[in-house]
């Protein structure tokens, strides 16, 4: 996405809050002060699901920002999600959303496609960034400086926002999904093996948007018919 010029008036924090996002700024801020100016946040949503792509989000916050509100995705409501990712796009000097497909979760196994997904969300970044700030991972192909954080999202203000980018962005797909087979319930469950989810996997088969390499996938699909 195009360069966002920074905030020059931004709002005043509670202070409470500006102590949280202030912690959640110290690993961007180690980079900072070494002089390393565009570091992006990255984390992937999807995982779990039997269902629908993973998606990985990269943010490039401007130096020294804060958002209200930022935090992993998992914490925050639908709501709180949807407004705050509106506000990164708005304020992020760069953010990018990218995915692999249910075809290539099943080909190269979900743990790949997700770094597949990330390095093609840091590819899509402009401008590019200096250095990422990964959550617990490391992305392959991608010649900057990488620092893996575990739980990142919930310890880097940069990832967090990354998660909340991946998982509207997710979401917003499942929500078309479900237009596209009514069947499963795709709007309400995200692809997640909820037991009504499971029930009408039993009840109807997968569909293509399903994992074929997931078992609860596979103990649902037809026996194969002989020659």
């Amino acid at each position: 996405m195009p360069p966002r010029a920074p905030q020059t008036h931004p709002p005043r924090l509670d202070p409470a809050e500006a102590a949280r996002l202030e912690t959640l700024l110290r690993y961007e801020r180690a980079l900072w002060d070494t002089g390393v100016e565009r570091i992006a946040g990255v984390d992937e949503a999807g995982v779990g699901p039997l269902a629908g792509p993973v998606v990985a989000a990269a943010v490039i916050l401007p130096i020294g920002h804060r958002i209200a509100g930022v935090d992993d995705s998992k914490r925050l409501s639908e709501t709180q999600r949807v407004a705050l990712a509106r506000q990164i796009r708005a304020e992020a000097v760069a953010w990018a959303v990218a995915s692999a497909s249910v075809e290539e979760i099943d080909t190269l196994n979900i743990y790949h496609a997700g770094l597949l997904a990330m390095r093609r969300a840091v590819e899509a970044l402009t401008p590019a960034a200096h250095a990422l700030l990964v959550d617990a991972r490391t992305v392959p192909g991608v010649e900057m400086p990488q620092t893996r954080i575990v739980r990142g999202d919930a310890l880097s203000l940069s990832i967090a926002a990354a998660s909340i980018l991946a998982k509207t962005d997710r979401d917003a797909v499942l929500e078309s999904l479900d237009v596209a087979y009514p069947l499963y319930g795709f709007a309400r469950h995200k692809g997640y093996p909820t037991p009504t989810h499971l029930a009408a996997l039993r009840a109807h088969g997968p569909c293509p948007a399903h994992r074929t390499t997931y078992a609860p996938v596979r103990a649902a699909m037809p026996p194969p018919t002989g020659p």
